[in-house]
């Protein structure tokens, strides 16, 4: 009994782990998109406005890079 628990738990802990992944790499997607679309603007907006958020967009995509390499490196050791 105290097995099946233990395994359960790991179970939900990978599920877990592989929600946030999911979510993260969905997180980058989102991001790439809305910095494509800027960039295509940015023939007719306010250049500078645009390169402020696109630096921002980097800036979170490459954390959220960093939190799915650590998510899968835990995955890797448990």
């Amino acid at each position: 009994m105290e097995d099946k628990d233990e395994l359960i738990k790991a179970q939900n802990e990978v599920i877990g782990i592989l929600f946030e992944v999911i979510k993260k790499l969905q997180e980058n997607i989102d991001l790439q998109e809305e910095g494509v679309q800027l960039i295509i603007k940015s023939k007719d907006d306010n250049l500078e406005e645009n390169k402020v958020r696109l630096d921002k967009i980097t800036k979170e995509r490459n954390s959220n890079s960093d939190i799915i390499s650590r998510l899968l490196k835990k995955l890797e050791s448990d």
